[in-house]
């Protein structure tokens, strides 16, 4: 696996990433201009619907939003070129501060959540695999489905029901107490829809992990390595686990995508401060400029992932490093 070799591949790479990356400005530019709604009540509220015509176009010029949709097009790329991405209408500063502002909060709880999920999933999967048929592995797995099917919002507006609604436990929005509390206040505003992140997607990957390592078990050097001694936990845990790693690590860059969009329902659900909730307030209000930011940057996360999901299968699969690939 020489580095000439992986530069040409990522080189390979890069012009389909920036082309998916453009078409998606393309489309979510267009898209969001020509759907129903005024951007100028965003920014100047309801002032706006009493601006006469001068007022109005001259509002429009300073928002940038004078002229045909395809100048307004090309102007925000000139602009977005230059590392200008335009003021949030909503919040009358730039865009880039906004998102700066409140990706910290989606960063402690989708990560945290990622974390969860990447570590507890190969357990709960060798776990289910080494009782494979008893009841632990039929509970789990019939747990695991329900929960996979059952979406993000509706999970959440039940843990609100429950847990905040009716036994008061925690709170039911927000990532603090509107007196700013503490540690402890932001980790108990952080368990519910934490709690929802984890419950909506481990018991999918520890599903996989657990078919994966059940290939392992039946493999034949599973069955030498039982002739020479080895006990089944130690064989489960040090060979079948490890078979089973390659996959799953690509797995689990390939769920970025559906953990991201998770995180971002959950945020609109809980009110939680995040880019989610703020992806929601940019569509609903024509915040344009805050809009197309974030539409770059989450498109920019999935593409990425994908292609990070494809290099390690190549990185760490040995039949890839043999030469079925090009790493």
């Amino acid at each position: 696996m020489s580095a000439g070799r992986r530069a040409l591949w990522f080189g390979k790479k890069l012009p389909a990433l920036l082309l998916s990356l453009f078409l998606l400005v393309t489309a979510v530019f267009y898209l969001s201009r020509l759907a129903p709604g005024d951007p100028l009540l965003s920014y100047y509220g309801e002032r706006a619907e009493r601006m006469t015509p001068e007022q109005r176009a001259r509002a429009e010029e300073r928002l940038g939003l004078n002229g045909p949709i395809t100048a307004q097009y090309i102007r925000w790329w000139e602009n977005a070129l230059r590392g200008d991405f335009g003021i949030s209408y909503q919040y009358k500063m730039d865009a880039a501060a906004v998102i700066a502002d409140r990706a910290g909060n989606t960063l402690a709880l989708g990560g945290t959540g990622f974390a969860l999920i990447f570590t507890l999933a190969p357990l709960l999967g060798a776990l289910c695999a080494r009782r494979e048929g008893g009841l632990l592995d039929r509970a789990l797995c019939r747990l695991g489905t329900l929960a996979s099917c059952v979406p993000e919002f509706w999970l959440s507006l039940a843990a609100v029901l429950v847990f905040s609604a009716g036994l008061g436990w925690l709170p039911s929005s927000g990532a603090y107490s509107v007196d700013g509390g503490g540690l402890g206040d932001r980790i108990a505003h952080l368990i519910l829809p934490l709690g929802v992140i984890v419950a909506s997607h481990l018991w999918y990957f520890a599903y996989m992990v657990r078919g994966r390592i059940l290939e392992e078990v039946r493999a034949d050097y599973v069955l030498l390595a039982k002739a020479k001694g080895l006990s089944g936990r130690r064989v489960l845990f040090r060979h079948c686990l490890r078979g089973a790693l390659p996959s799953y690590l690509s797995l689990m860059a390939v769920s970025v995508p559906h953990i991201l969009g998770g995180t971002y329902i959950v945020e609109a659900v809980f009110s939680y401060p995040g880019l989610g909730t703020l992806a929601y307030e940019s569509a609903r209000y024509q915040d344009y400029n805050l809009l197309m930011l974030l539409c770059v940057l989450s498109g920019g996360a999935v593409m990425l992932s994908g292609m990070a999901a494809q290099a390690i299968g190549q990185w760490l699969d040995p039949r890839v490093r043999a030469g079925e690939g090009p790493l």
